[in-house]
């Protein structure tokens, strides 16, 4: 009977908060004298992470820093930066790493914004901390990180003062797996950045869910490329206390440096974003034999260039390109690969690769739905929809912001803005951000389209599509255009090689020859492109 499933209670026996907080506390007892980090000749065991951690999450308490308060991080990705993943969320405190290539005045709205109670800086970036805190409201203490075990005295209290003090005594996991784990900023394309929130369950989710669908074995060793101020670094910091594996710390991530790290270290795994692998691919550095085994890839944020994806296998990487938001903790869809697709040719075989694909398994639902109508778009390859997510890997919200975040979660589903078709496999591809589609003639135009066939162009490094005022078809497609050092190339010769492989209507009808504005996070700002051809008239 109903009544009797009924009585059957949660308690502390069979009922256990989610949080990637008792990740690290399993690594330190199966994986305890295994290697956690690696920063130049500085190597430290999952044990020695662990008591790390535990001390500075007992002097994060010792200063007062507890449930629901803000705890600001500035810094590039360093093994103190990975320890903090997990001191903070264990002290109770809400982690805010911040993008290291924001201005002054941006980072002060955020300190203002997010309520910081503490600031971490590196010492390469206290300069710019200094900088923000002259126009912040707020004045939270300044802790001093170093940039690497040997580094002179610092001017402020120092992560070594954190870990002084005795180790927090206790498991360190929420109350409810619900609480507040970190508040990540957009990259704030337009207005002011937003501020998402993170909570415990979701990050342990995002966490197991990623081993699964990119079957990393245990013990992966992982390249750290990814900024950990970027979603957490995709919640890989997380993952790896789960396999026991090795995150390696570069000296930069120039490509010299990181096929060094690859070498020397016998890295298996990262992440990075599409430029990431377009520098690989064309560095004079890269490895003259083929990497084997394959090196596992991920990429997100924009669809990779066929032409770089190509380029990648060829060197021995296997690239998975997957598909997320900053309010998704990430990637929520990958472009699983099928077997079947290694007798295409291999042109045909990185076009499929460069699809979002389907969702991760933590993730409820992907969909592709007509927003007017509510129905899931045919699986035609056509019909373009709206991506829409439900699942635990959505955020609680926009910090302090009810009303977007009432706007961007309605009818059960978290509305991406991104628009997208479906292919008869299930496989999803963006066609574009919904405000970015080009209507020429009563025709839709991807930009995203035309933009993977500009990169094709052996002179192209970077290329950006946006629509242009037309008095005959409404709007066209114009390019902007950043050629490749040394190459030379002009506006007939690009249009013909577009319209070679394009419809007519998709072909751009001007190519603008500049440097393309860019986000600190490396995305192209298309409303400056929009406003530079307004201002042309």
């Amino acid at each position: 009977m109903r009544e009797n499933f009924e009585a059957l209670e949660r308690n502390p026996a069979n009922h256990v908060p989610l949080s990637p907080v008792s990740f690290l506390r399993r690594a330190a007892r199966v994986h305890r004298d295994d290697i956690a980090t690696v920063q130049g000749e500085t190597r430290r065991s999952w044990a020695e992470v662990h008591d790390r951690v535990c001390r500075v999450a007992g002097g994060l308490r010792a200063r007062g820093i507890g449930v629901g308060d803000t705890v600001t991080v500035l810094s590039g990705n360093l093994p103190e930066l990975f320890e903090l993943h997990f001191a903070v969320p264990m002290a109770g405190a809400v982690l805010s790493a911040l993008n290291t290539r924001l201005e002054p005045a941006t980072i002060a709205y955020i300190l203002d914004h997010s309520d910081s109670q503490l600031l971490m800086v590196s010492s390469d970036l206290v300069g710019l901390a200094q900088a923000a805190l002259e126009q912040s409201e707020r004045a939270p203490e300044i802790v001093e990180i170093p940039l690497s075990a040997n580094a002179a005295p610092m001017d402020h209290p120092g992560y070594d003062d954190l870990l002084a003090g005795p180790p927090l005594d206790v498991d360190g996991l929420p109350e409810d797996e619900w609480q507040a784990l970190a508040l990540n900023y957009t990259s704030g394309t337009s207005g002011r950045p937003k501020g998402v929130v993170y909570h415990h369950r979701g990050a342990y989710l995002m966490a197991l869910g990623t081993v699964a669908a990119w079957q990393v074995p245990r013990k992966p060793v992982y390249l750290s490329v990814v900024p950990m101020f970027h979603c957490n670094g995709w919640g890989h910091p997380w993952m790896m206390a789960i396999l026991g594996g090795t995150v390696v710390f570069p000296a930069s991530t120039a490509p010299e440096a990181l096929f060094e790290a690859i070498r020397a270290e016998g890295v298996t795994h990262f992440g990075a974003a599409p430029v990431v692998l377009q520098m690989l691919a064309e560095s004079e550095a890269a490895p003259s034999r083929r990497i084997d085994p394959a090196l596992q890839v991920m990429t997100a944020g924009a669809p990779p260039p066929p032409a770089v994806l190509q380029r990648m296998a060829s060197l021995g990487m296997e690239v998975m390109h997957v598909y997320g938001l900053t309010e998704t903790y990430g990637h929520i869809s990958q472009c699983l690969p099928q077997e079947d697709w290694r007798s295409l040719d291999p042109a045909e075989e990185a076009a499929r690769r460069a699809r979002q694909g389907v969702p991760f398994p933590m993730v409820e639902e992907v969909a592709v739905i007509d927003r007017e109508t509510g129905q899931s778009v045919p699986a035609d390859a056509e019909t373009q929809g709206e991506i829409a997510i439900r699942g635990n890997t959505v955020m609680k919200g926009y910090y302090k912001d009810p009303d977007a975040t009432a706007e961007a979660m309605q009818n059960g589903y978290f509305w991406s803005g991104d628009g997208a078709v479906l292919y008869p496999d299930g496989y999803m591809q963006i066609r574009d951000r919904l405000k970015d589609v080009i209507i020429s003639g009563g025709e839709n135009v991807s930009s995203v389209e035309v933009e993977a066939v500009l990169y094709a162009h052996p002179a192209v490094q970077t290329a950006a599509v946006v629509a242009r005022p037309d008095p005959k078809w409404g709007e066209v497609p114009c390019a902007f255009v950043e050629l490749r050092p040394g190459h030379e190339a002009d506006e007939a010769g690009i249009m013909a090689f577009c319209r070679d492989r394009l419809a007519g209507f998709k072909t751009p009808k001007s190519v603008i020859f500049a440097e393309i504005p860019k986000t600190s996070t490396g995305k192209i700002q298309k409303f400056e492109l929009r406003q530079r051809i307004k201002d042309m008239g």
